[in-house]
């Protein structure tokens, strides 16, 4: 037995009673649906479902791209060599500014020492002058003050010899001055006499003849191989005793001379 308003479709054999079977047709029931009816009510679903994943794909992509997190590797890469670019215009300011620092100090250093020789020289120079004209100078005989050797050639000296007296300020002090030095040659202690230095057997000593004090200038050459340790300056006044005073080399010859 069926409900009203329900169909259904297909064949039926019944049988009589007394008879043989015999076929009846039923009809179509609603309740069948068709195939093209369910694809047809499938559709919008199937675009609605694509329509959310390509929206979803896109809010992805977008987070990807704008979002500052340190998860998006390409941001990161632009972050980083922009850093890197910004420490290296760091590095090379300073390093321009060190180099700046360091020259200017250098220059200035340079300055004071030059300003320190120029004090102690005058320094030097009034010490000097006072000694024959200050309220408290003491009178001194016969002396040398001070001798000076610069490198002319490899073997060549030029000296400069200050000879001083202010015990006579009336006579003049009148004579003559010799070098000798002192060194060694070939691992043996040996002495250069004046006329080895002037490289002649009969070279007179260099004149002199002052009342206060005089520089007396000239010019020795030592051998080759030898190599000098010890200077000394020999007056020979024309009155009174003879006058010596020894030096060391390297504190009469300049620290970048050769021997000094």
């Amino acid at each position: 037995m069926h409900n009203a308003g329900e169909y259904r479709t297909g064949f039926a054999l019944t049988r009589p009673r007394g008879a043989g079977y015999t076929v009846a047709m039923t009809a179509p029931s609603p309740l069948s649906d068709s195939p093209g009816r369910a694809r047809r009510r499938r559709g919008p679903l199937v675009l609605l479902a694509v329509v959310a994943v390509a929206l979803l794909f896109g809010a992805w992509g977008l987070w990807q791209v704008f979002a500052p997190t340190s998860g998006n590797p390409q941001r990161q890469l632009v972050d980083q060599q922009g850093e890197l670019e910004g420490l290296r215009q760091q590095v090379s300011t300073l390093t321009r500014s060190d180099q700046i620092s360091r020259d200017a100090n250098r220059e200035l250093q340079g300055t004071l020492a030059e300003r320190d020789e120029e004090i102690a020289a005058l320094r030097a120079d009034v010490a000097f002058y006072e000694r024959f004209v200050g309220a408290t100078a003491q009178r001194r005989g016969l002396t040398v003050h001070e001798l000076r050797m610069q490198p002319r050639t490899e073997q060549g000296w030029h000296y400069t010899a200050t000879l001083t007296q202010s015990l006579s300020r009336e006579a003049a002090s009148v004579g003559s001055m010799r070098l000798s030095v002192e060194g060694t040659r070939e691992g043996r202690l040996e002495t250069l006499e004046w006329p080895d230095l002037r490289q002649r057997e009969d070279a007179d000593g260099v004149a002199y003849s002052f009342k206060y004090f005089q520089q007396v200038e000239g010019d020795i050459v030592l051998p080759p191989g030898f190599e000098p340790l010890r200077v000394t300056v020999h007056l020979e006044p024309e009155r009174g005793s003879a006058v010596e005073r020894p030096f060391s080399w390297a504190d009469v010859t300049p620290r970048s001379a050769p021997g000094a």
